[in-house]
């Protein structure tokens, strides 16, 4: 039987504080957050390794560490709207709200969806609500938002989200144009300007409807 609550503290031990989390309230949300309910079932021993792990229906939950980086970067307040692109059965999703003040979890399968909504409202996750529709449009009736996280690998981030962003809204995924080498960015939108910035390298599952588009050969 694998103790959850001391598989949870030594995730956080070492896998989040030796890579440069620091942020406490980050932190505090790791050790609150049950990552096992999670995980697909059957794959609960897995839930606090350093993996990707299966959330079910051929989706996968990013490794914590790189799920920790990316909302760190974000630098995230608590009166802020983010965006959770790609939710699954909304890990992450739980994690941004101990950080903000509203969360929309976007999915386009219906029974993770289902299954977000039901462990947030297990948890008694009241800032976070679940909405369908195509990952790769964003969700741009609840927008602008000032946090865009991407829950997997795309090959490229549409304007179409970036747009979706507030002025001073940041975005952050790991982009994998194929090269098999992902790298995480943070993207920062200031005006009609976005700039970004390469912050640590990342391999990690692809979120479907991001591919790249394919090209004519003549």
């Amino acid at each position: 039987m694998v103790d959850f609550t001391q598989a949870r503290k030594n995730m956080v031990d070492c896998q989040l504080r030796t890579n440069k989390i620091v942020d406490d309230t980050l932190i505090e949300a790791f050790l609150s957050v049950p990552r096992e309910l999670f995980v697909d079932s059957g794959h609960q021993a897995l839930a606090y390794t350093d993996i990707d792990v299966s959330a079910g229906n051929g989706r996968k939950l990013m490794a914590p560490m790189v799920i920790a980086q990316l909302i760190q970067a974000v630098q995230a307040q608590p009166n802020e709207v983010a965006l959770h692109v790609g939710c699954a059965t909304g890990y992450s999703s739980a994690i941004l709200a101990k950080l903000v003040g509203t969360v929309v979890a976007l999915e386009f399968d219906e029974s993770l969806a289902a299954r977000a909504n039901d462990n947030f409202t297990n948890l008694a996750v009241d800032n976070a609500v679940v909405v369908e529709g195509s990952l790769n449009e964003g969700y741009a009736t609840q927008g602008p938002y000032d946090i865009i996280c991407i829950e997997g690998a795309v090959a490229e981030i549409p304007s179409r989200l970036t747009d979706q962003l507030a002025d001073g809204g940041r975005l952050c995924a790991v982009v994998d144009d194929g090269s098999d080498l992902g790298r995480a960015v943070l993207l920062v939108k200031n005006g009609s300007s976005v700039s970004k910035r390469v912050l640590f390298d990342a391999t990690i599952t692809p979120l479907p409807g991001f591919e790249a588009e394919k090209s004519f050969v003549f």
